[in-house]
């Protein structure tokens, strides 16, 4: 089977999840850790490469306080809970705004676990705008130059994006990185993750013809 290299994570939702589950909206963002580390687990037997999970958006910070709250803190576990696994791990988001988990901080310079296993990213108060930042300074002509002047200048290409949820949109997930990426929608929601959503993400895959343009 064809792999992609570097898959991309959008775990939409969480919020009714619980609501269909009898539960206050804010209740959903906890029942989402599990399946996070349960996808990395079935990526890393895989050997794939790259892994990017999309924990929450500056955009997101505008919802009620304690679904924000909620969020955030269940972004913080699953960073730490991600720790603890055979990854190098890097945190990408806007550390000056005051909506970024100050626990968060030590994770923006990567950090390698055992031998660092896969390169492993999670983007936190992450903003398009803010990443494109010094990027939209440079001539547009020099790919090179736009890509290195990026926030996520760590983060490689995505080839394949896979969105729970079936919201049939990218939210302003790495637009730099994602401009050829194959997009794969699970209609489940996030905290009902199974390894068959994977497996169905990269059947597919693996019967798209990959082009990059030419």
């Amino acid at each position: 089977m064809k792999l992609p290299n570097h898959i991309g994570i959008i775990p939409d939702g969480n919020r009714r999840w619980a609501c269909k589950n009898n539960m206050e909206k804010e209740k959903g963002y906890e029942f989402g850790l599990i399946s996070g580390i349960k996808l990395f687990k079935c990526c890393e037997k895989l050997g794939i490469k790259e892994l990017t999970y999309y924990g929450f958006t500056t955009d997101n910070t505008k919802r009620p306080s304690i679904q924000r709250k909620a969020f955030t803190k269940a972004c913080v576990k699953a960073v730490k809970m991600l720790f603890k696994e055979n990854a190098s791990l890097l945190v990408v988001g806007n550390t000056n705004s005051p909506m970024f988990p100050k626990e968060l901080l030590p994770y923006t310079v990567r950090k390698r676990l055992g031998n660092g296993g896969m390169k492993l990213n999670f983007l936190v108060n992450y903003g398009w705008e803010w990443d494109l930042g010094k990027s939209v300074d440079c001539h547009f002509t020099n790919r090179s130059s736009i890509i290195s002047n990026l926030n996520s200048h760590d983060i490689s290409r995505v080839d394949l994006i896979i969105r729970w949820g079936g919201r049939r949109r990218l939210s302003g997930f790495l637009p730099v990185q994602s401009v050829y990426s194959d997009f794969y929608i699970i209609d489940d929601y996030w905290p009902d993750f199974k390894n068959e959503h994977l497996m169905q993400a990269l059947e597919w895959y693996n019967h798209q013809d990959i082009t990059l343009g030419g």
